[in-house]
């Protein structure tokens, strides 16, 4: 979503702003319908910036759970051999459009069962992947070949998702931590690990309702229905207090396979 600081929407009714973005398309990965809504600050450490550099120098590229090829589609150069991956057949369909016009393959699959051959992929990457397969990933990479992720940390946005469904738990099965000892697991050398907790703004109740729509696992069960009274309640609180504040966590893993 927007990085840079935005101006408070022109006062409207809770449920204007709810219709609004119950009805606004859900394209891809795409948050660009969050500008002026709502804010989130990045990463200290440029991921995109970090995918450009290592792609520019490799001959081979597997992008894991690709979206609609967003961010593969915006880097300088792509390897000879770039491949990508995605399970949700719109954005199959959306990425393939998108890539196929840079010489990139997109294949429709699981990152539990990847579809290529072992020691086929120089660098293997994936940006905010629901799941990392280890074994798969340390499979499909070449003796010396490196994996590159950025993912969703541990408690992301627990503000807002314990305003939904109230206090969770403790524990996290998303701690960088787990990703070293699962990537060492499977064989693979963790290089850099590194996390940061990132502070987020939404300016109104329909950017919350938009981004539930599609950042679907913060609270898995939303419907504008099932939780009208809570966003009654949001609606409120934001223009009391300007803002709905939360914070999301990130972290990045790069490991390498010993060749």
């Amino acid at each position: 979503m927007p990085s840079h600081a935005t101006i408070g929407l022109v006062a409207r009714s809770c449920d204007e702003l709810v219709e609004e973005a119950a009805r606004a398309p859900i394209v891809g990965w795409d948050f660009s319908w969050l500008d002026g809504r709502a804010t989130e600050e990045r990463p200290t450490w440029g991921y995109s910036r970090m995918l450009a550099a290592r792609a520019a120098v490799v001959s081979s590229l597997l992008d894991l759970q690709t979206g609609g090829g967003e961010l593969l589609s915006q880097l300088p150069h792509l390897p000879r051999l770039t491949a990508a991956t995605e399970a949700w057949e719109p954005n199959v369909r959306r990425a393939a459009r998108r890539l196929r016009q840079r010489g990139a393959w997109v294949v429709a699959a699981h990152e539990d069962s990847l579809p290529f051959g072992s020691a086929t992929f120089d660098l293997v990457a994936s940006r905010h992947p629901v799941v990392t397969s280890w074994e798969e990933v340390a499979r499909v990479l070449r003796p010396g070949g490196r994996y590159l992720s950025q993912q969703i940390g541990p408690h992301s946005m627990r503000e807002l998702t314990e305003f939904f469904l109230g206090p969770q738990p403790v524990s996290s099965a998303r701690a960088p931590e787990t990703a070293r000892a699962k990537a060492t697991a499977a064989g693979l050398r963790v290089d850099d690990l590194r996390g940061e907790r990132l502070r987020v703004m939404f300016s109104d109740v329909g950017a919350v309702v938009y981004f539930l729509r599609l950042v679907i696992w913060t609270v898995p069960d939303f419907s504008v229905e099932r939780y009208r009274d809570r966003l009654a309640l949001m609606h409120r609180e934001i223009e009391r207090n300007g803002s709905f504040v939360a914070h999301a966590t990130r972290f990045l893993v790069e490991a390498v396979k010993p060749g």
